[in-house]
């Protein structure tokens, strides 16, 4: 309950109604069973009460049923004072609980920039940075492009910095604002409603509009009237990126954020989102990298930030300028090219005239009139300066008189007459025509009366129809301001807007509003007052009824306080207010080993001391600790002095106060006697032999060699060396290779002393088994070379036989000559007789079987028509028709015999 009473508006800075009492008779906060066995005596007794002097007394009451009904409670208590001192405890009590409430209540609901100290700025480096972390990664720890958002979320932390301009107060951190998104200025999100409420009332006022709550009129930003749609009034309580509704307040977080990734598209779009953290003000240009030219499109694609793509390579730019005949030497730029500077000598339209004048603009007319003859031979052409023929004489064809009611034909030497008829053309008033007979140039003014009504339409009087009527009447409607009549004579009903000053006080307390009078809201106050630092040299501007409650700005004068410590200047520090911060130059007191003292000056100290207060009580509010300022003694000497550790590995720097010998925990690492290897000890000490012993070289203390012998085998030598590690070089080695030859068909035993000193045509020979080789060559004979390495070679000796292409003559040549197609046998003339031959019998063949075919068919024809000549009867006879054979199919065999006989004969 006293946090709700502090939080409301009623409660701060001064007491609750009824604490007063409360605090003194202790009666009002806690149950009955927790003032102790006086106070409940007390309770029993009577109730509390205030006497007439202001002190607490036990107020007598009756009972229903007693000895002596009415008689004080306090006449029968045999221990009043115990329940004085009860009474007096549980006001202490009190006290401090209240002390504790507020207390948690001011911390929960200060601002967001009431952390002002060094733990503060530390906290607020902090979360920047957080929010920075994904923005930076991308631009390799470049913040130059933060700074506007970085200013943004340092008034965020500042005191006072976030204001309200429509009511003139803080924007706490725990409160729902809005945020313009024009200007980025935030305002309370209640007071945002209310000014968007009141500036759509205004706007969409039925005495200025008909159409009222049909059109959806705009509401503009108090700050840089920035409109928004009806549609876009807030109504809910969002975070800065719009994600999150009502967002958290988190100590660690920018106020008024979500913590997440902002994700907002860049203005202009890119295509890519801003990746700060959730932020107040504008997004900060995009960080991405992409390949892109310069404006020219000369230059090739390099890699740029996005935000700055576009880029000029400051060459010529070389396009061709509009006037067609110069290109543009301006550097690479954006955009179109300029107009072309260079003059030259150009014609006017008609070329009469020759000028100088820019190539930019070749189209020009000189003021002389054309004066061409027309086709119509009597009058001259009266344009100026023009292009293409001058076109036909205005007075040829036909053509009206000036009432336009009858046409005539004439030469273009004679005007046009008057008709004669009326003129009937409608006069300036709209309603009456002209009543005079034809005649040129303009009718005159209506002069007819009638009955006109003046414009608020209260009178009538008959009256020239060209004059306008109006009255002396007053109008009596309330104008827009909702204050003032409008006053104008013969008012239509349209009143204008009120002309009068304002003058209402405005939210600043110090001002009235300077505006014309309207309804609703003032606008905020535009006076600003100055605020100045301690010293009076750094001035800010706030916002009028803000100077009470701002914090002075941070001023970047020095301090020019004298010093309160040893050294003789103080440390260089702005303008502040309060206490100059404690020294943090160095001691430089000269400590016992000589050297200077180098932390930071400990004179003024705070130290904390404790134990000396002891609570009389469980109930009573624990003390907080006293710090008093002494001087601190110089630290342990912390200077570096070089010293070499034992294995004499290195020499480290150690502090002054603790600089002796120590082991760096390396390997030994000393040449060990079989030259190969070296003490894998821990850094220990080394005993020489004599002074002039190499330092590298294992002593007594190191360990002995145990390993094999690792050295590097000769090239080839798959074995290992038989001695123990052992300095100097391995012996040689005389052990057998079992290994197969070229052909992988016979198993060889070669010493490796031989293999491994052997030069390659020795190893080849080596190798071989002396036996014929068992591949086989493209042309599908055995290799006829001995064992040997890599492929064969392709020069086949085998003799092979070559035939013609009809298979009848045969010629023994070599195989290779084959393959390289260097030999070929051709069929000579019996070859091709006999080819002819062999045509002439598949020919004769042919056309016998194609006659045979024919004789056939007709044979079936004639079958098939005698069957239909038959007969229809029960039983039907078969016709049999004998097909004779031809002479061909009875002696084909006797020919075809004896001529494949010699054919064959001959092949």
């Amino acid at each position: 309950m006293e946090a709700q009473w502090r939080q409301s508006g009623r409660g701060r800075g001064r007491a609750r109604p009824g604490d007063e009492l409360a605090a003194r008779c202790g009666a009002a906060a806690r149950p009955l069973a927790s003032r102790g066995r006086g106070g409940a005596r007390a309770a029993a007794a009577g109730t509390i009460g205030e006497g007439a002097s202001g002190e607490c007394r036990v107020l007598p009451f009756t009972r229903a049923a007693g000895p002596r009904a009415g008689e004080p409670a306090v006449a029968r208590s045999p221990c009043r004072w115990r329940e004085l001192s009860s009474l007096k405890k549980f006001d202490e009590i009190k006290k401090a609980n209240q002390a504790a409430a507020k207390k948690l209540v001011e911390d929960q609901l200060s601002s967001s920039s009431e952390d002002d100290d060094e733990d503060a700025e530390v906290k607020q480096g902090k979360i920047l940075d957080k929010t920075f972390t994904i923005y930076t990664t991308q631009t390799d720890g470049d913040a130059s492009e933060l700074e506007r958002t970085r200013q943004y979320m340092n008034e965020a932390f500042q005191s006072g910095a976030m204001t309200c301009l429509i009511c003139i107060a803080s924007v706490k951190r725990n409160q729902a604002v809005w945020s313009c998104c024009g200007c980025f200025c935030i305002f309370h999100l209640v007071c945002i409603q209310k000014w968007a409420k009141d500036s759509l009332f205004l706007v969409s006022s039925p005495l200025m509009d008909d159409d009222f709550g049909k059109k959806d009129y705009p509401w503009p930003c108090p700050k840089c009237r920035f409109e928004y749609k009806r549609s876009e009034t807030p109504s809910r309580y969002y975070c800065y990126c719009g994600k999150v509704e009502n967002p958290t307040v988190d100590p660690w977080l920018v106020p008024h954020s979500c913590g997440q990734i902002c994700e907002r598209e860049f203005k202009p779009s890119c295509g890519h989102k801003c990746l700060l953290l959730c932020h107040p003000g504008p997004c900060p240009p995009c960080p991405k990298m992409v390949t892109t030219t310069c404006h020219c499109k000369k230059a090739k694609p390099v890699p740029r930030r996005c935000s700055a793509k576009e880029w000029s390579c400051r060459l010529p730019c070389g396009r061709t300028l509009l006037c067609g005949q110069h290109a543009c030497e301006n550097p690479c730029h954006a955009g179109d090219c300029q107009p072309c500077p260079r003059v030259s000598k150009q014609r006017c339209i008609c070329g009469r005239q020759t000028v100088e004048r820019l190539c930019a603009s070749p189209q020009w007319q000189c003021d002389q009139v054309c004066g061409k003859c027309l086709p119509c031979g009597n009058h001259t052409c009266e344009q100026i300066c023009h292009a293409g023929p001058c076109g036909d004489c205005p007075r040829s064809g036909k053509r009206s008189c000036p009432c336009g009611k009858t046409k005539f034909t004439l030469p273009c030497t004679e005007d046009v007459p008057t008709c004669g008829d009326s003129c009937d053309k409608v006069l300036e008033c709209g309603i009456h025509k002209c009543s005079q007979r034809c005649h040129r140039g303009p009718c005159e003014i209506c002069r007819q009366e009638v009955e006109k009504q003046c414009r608020c339409g209260k009178h009538t009087k008959r009256m020239p129809c060209h004059k306008p009527y109006l009255c002396e009447t007053k109008c009596t409607k309330i104008r827009d301001c909702q204050k003032h009549q409008c006053r104008r004579k013969c008012c239509s009903g349209n009143c204008p807007p009120c002309d009068q000053v304002c003058g209402r006080t405005l939210g600043c307390r110090n001002h009235k509003c300077p505006s014309g009078c309207h309804r609703g809201s003032c606008n905020p106050c535009p006076e600003t007052v100055d605020v100045k630092c301690n010293c009076g040299k750094t001035v800010i501007k706030v916002p009028c009824g803000r100077e009470r409650t701002i914090k002075p700005p941070k001023c970047k004068q020095l301090c020019s306080r004298p010093p309160t410590c040893h050294h003789s200047t103080q440390e260089k520090h702005y303008c502040h207010f309060g206490r100059c911060p404690p020294c943090r130059q160095p001691c430089q007191k000269t400590l016992t080993c000589g050297h200077l003292c180098p932390v930071s000056c400990h004179d003024e100290a705070l130290v904390k001391q404790t134990g000396f207060h002891q609570s009389a009580g469980p109930w009573e509010q624990p003390f907080e600790p006293a710090f008093i300022q002494t001087a601190l003694p110089c630290p342990p000497c912390e200077v570096p002095i070089p010293v070499e550790c034992l294995g004499q590995h290195e020499v480290s720097p150690l502090p002054c106060h603790s600089a002796n010998p120590y082991s760096c925990k390396r390997f030994c690492g000393r040449l060990l006697d079989c030259q190969n290897h070296t003490c894998m000890k821990e850094c220990h000490h080394v005993t020489k032999l004599n002074s002039s012993a190499d330092g590298k070289k294992a002593g007594p203390e190191c360990s002995q060699c145990e390993e094999e012998c690792t050295k590097p085998r000769p090239a080839g030598c798959p074995h290992r060396c038989v001695l123990p590690c052992h300095p100097g070089d391995c012996p040689s080695c005389l052990q057998m290779l079992k290994m197969k030859c070229h052909c992988k068909l016979s198993v060889l035993y070669i010493e490796c002393l031989k293999l491994t000193c052997a030069d390659l045509k020795e190893k080849e020979l080596l190798i071989s088994c002396r036996n014929q080789c068992p591949k086989e060559l493209p042309c599908g004979h055995r290799c006829k070379e001995i064992c040997h390495s890599g492929s064969c070679p392709l020069n086949c000796s085998q003799k092979v036989k070559l035939r013609c292409l009809c298979k009848r003559l045969k010629k023994e040549v070599q195989c290779s000559k084959i393959q390289e197609g260097q030999i070929s046998l051709e069929c000579d003339a019996l070859c091709k007789e006999m080819k002819r031959k062999a045509y002439e019998v598949k020919e004769a063949e042919a056309k016998a079987a194609l006659e045979e075919e024919k004789r056939r068919q007709q044979a079936e024809l004639e079958a098939f028509e005698n069957r239909l000549k038959g007969r229809r009867k029960n039983k039907r006879r078969r016709d049999e028709v004998e097909v004779e054979q031809s002479s061909w199919q009875k002696y084909k065999n006797l020919i075809m015999l004896p001529v494949f006989g010699v054919a064959v004969v001959m092949v």
